[in-house]
């Protein structure tokens, strides 16, 4: 595992993919193929009426909406992992 991610490790972040779905959740694990979140929210931005952004700020704000105690993501579709406390929208 990089050092940037083990730095990510056991605090919640978000993960951006190559889908209209973002992962929220505290980070546990990262293989060479995956990616792993407990207590995380697999929300798909087509749904809902805030747009991803406002939805992230909402999650800063009221806490990450836990739908899955574990999830297992594919490496091949995050494009991006940031803590969730880092996400400005200015």
């Amino acid at each position: 595992m990089s050092e940037p991610l083990r730095d990510l490790l056991n605090g919640i972040v978000v993960l951006d993919t190559t889908l209209p779905i973002v992962y929220i959740g505290t980070l546990v694990d990262v293989t060479e193929h995956e990616v792993v979140l407990e207590s995380a929210d697999m929300h798909d931005c087509r749904d809902g009426h805030a747009n991803k952004e406002q939805y992230l700020l909402d999650t800063q704000r009221d806490g990450v909406a836990v739908n899955r105690k574990r999830i297992v993501v594919m490496r091949a579709t995050v494009i991006s992992v940031s803590r969730l406390e880092d996400i400005s929208i200015e």
